[in-house]
């Protein structure tokens, strides 16, 4: 190498510099075109209306710590099933890729703020027999050609050598790619939230569907009891019938009353079975790979701490995917508006071309140039006024399926709440009711043992003890619903800071 020459890095390094020297001047005096983003503001309360008498909006600290939002049931079943939610349920998997998905993206949008490098090694062996001259061209990773014409004599061949170094870069004057990369933030960010929705959708149906089942094994438990006292009764009957103290209809009363409860607990193991295999495939499983044991719906129902209504923006994660899909589509009006003016390229090129390959790096040798080019379409036919008008009607949609959001998301909470009031009101009457329809059986069943009663009204004072444990039963089971629906309404544990 000559001592005034430049090696092939040192050509690449200096022109990367001169782009970011570029870069700097043309930055910061940049401007970005389109709106900027400010969020609309949407319908909320001063207060919640269905809010349950005791209740109250938790204290600021009241609601922190609830990433494992079930563990306010204290069941180490749905616990352990829970967790398996997010490790092996599919829906979740497939809205965890889409993230990973829009987070390359981005990368790619911010890719296109920085010059390109591109770098050409080459060799080209050229003769001619009739004394004309032979061109040697060199194209340069797609960014310009750099032709070298040389004489060539008669019946000479020639061996040409290349390394050359390319740097383009288009300067974003107009704030298009900045705008661009704004958008695909705020999508990475609405792939976030939709992520953080479907595992807690995932969450609440699971846990819906774990306390469905256990009101299948109380319910079972509960019609397994009434056969008991089916059969009991049947066998009273009969031993009065053989007595000559009731008639053959007493019997066949309490065959039927047996056999229609015995008819009702097989149906609820198809029902048990159901739920089960929906809490399977919930965590990834086959339904033939999951057995859950048995055990009865818990009575208690706790209290979930309430956020303040204007909080609740934050901390839904749907909510929080309408409202960043609005700065989403608001970025792209600035794109839709940056394509009105020119697009300006700058280029510079360097290397060496030459023969022999051993003095290649010689100064005389070295080629460079420098280039500039700046493009506009002066006319359309108004199709760009077209996607600045599409993309300001799309922004529109977005901010109307926002304050949507937010009403739904509002009327969740008020649905949830007012039906935890009615259902602890409606759990304390069944109570008393079950309290006195077991004295009425009591009383009955003695009454039929002393003989001064048909056993049929026996049968029908039991079947309505039964009929009241279920509506009792029913109404537990929907109070526990009801807090599920309250807690995904309120978004579980999650809040925005976590986008």
């Amino acid at each position: 190498m000559s001592r005034l020459g430049y090696s092939a890095r040192q050509i690449a390094g200096r022109w990367t510099a001169i782009a970011a020297v570029a870069a700097a001047a043309f930055t910061p005096a940049a401007c970005k075109v389109g709106p900027n983003y400010h969020r609309p503001g949407a319908p909320v309360p001063p207060a919640y209306k269905e809010l349950p008498p005791g209740w109250k909006v938790s204290t600021p600290e009241d609601d922190r710590g609830r990433g494992n939002w079930w563990a306010v049931f204290d069941d180490p079943e749905l616990d352990e099933l829970e967790r398996q939610v997010n490790i092996s349920n599919q829906n979740v998997k497939q809205y965890e890729a889409e993230y990973r998905e829009a987070a390359a993206l981005l990368k790619e949008a911010e890719a296109q703020l920085y010059p390109s490098l591109a770098v050409n090694a080459g060799t080209q062996r050229a003769g001619g027999g009739g004394g004309g001259a032979t061109s040697v061209s060199s194209t340069v990773g797609g960014t310009g050609t750099t032709s070298v014409s040389n004489t060539v004599g008669a019946g000479h061949s020639h061996t040409q050598f290349s390394l050359e170094a390319a740097v383009s870069w288009q300067p974003d004057i107009w704030g298009s790619v900045r705008r661009q990369v704004e958008s695909r933030k705020a999508g990475v960010q609405v792939s976030k939230a939709d992520l953080a929705n479907a595992q807690l959708s995932a969450q609440a149906t699971l846990a819906t569907d774990y306390f469905d089942l256990r009101a299948s094994d109380s319910l079972r438990k509960l019609l397994s009891q009434a056969v008991t006292l089916d059969k009991r009764g049947l066998d009273i009957a009969q031993n009065q019938f053989k007595s000559g103290t009731a008639t053959n209809g007493d019997v066949a009363a309490a065959q039927a009353a047996l056999q229609a409860t015995e008819a009702q607990l097989v149906a609820v193991e198809q029902q048990r079975g159901t739920y089960e295999h929906a809490i399977a495939v919930l965590t990834g499983h086959l339904p033939s790979e999951l057995s859950i044991p048995e055990a009865p719906l818990t009575a208690t129902v706790p209290e979930v701490p309430l956020t303040l209504p204007s909080t609740l923006l934050e901390r839904n994660p749907a909510v929080a995917a309408a409202e960043r899909q609005m700065q989403e589509e608001n970025a792209l009006i600035g794109v839709a508006i940056g394509a009105y003016f020119p697009t300006i390229s700058l280029t510079a090129l360097g290397g060496y071309v030459g023969d022999p390959l051993s003095s290649l790096f010689n100064v005389g040798n070295r080629i460079w140039s420098l280039g500039a080019t700046a493009n506009d379409t002066l006319f359309q036919g108004g199709s760009q006024m077209a996607a600045v008008a599409n993309a300001r009607a799309t922004y529109d949609q977005y901010v109307a399926n926002y304050r949507q959001t937010v009403l739904t998301t509002f009327q969740s909470v008020e649905d949830a709440l007012l039906a935890l009031r009615v259902l602890r009101q409606e759990s304390e009457y069944q109570a008393q009711a079950v309290k006195y329809a077991q004295t009425a059986a009591d009383v009955a069943l003695n009454q039929f043992n002393a003989g001064t009663v048909a056993y049929t009204t026996v049968i029908t004072d039991i079947q309505a003890l039964v009929s009241d444990q279920e509506a009792l039963l029913t109404a537990q089971q929907n109070q526990l619903v009801a807090d599920l629906s309250l807690i995904e309404a309120l978004g579980g544990g999650w809040d925005t800071s976590r986008l």
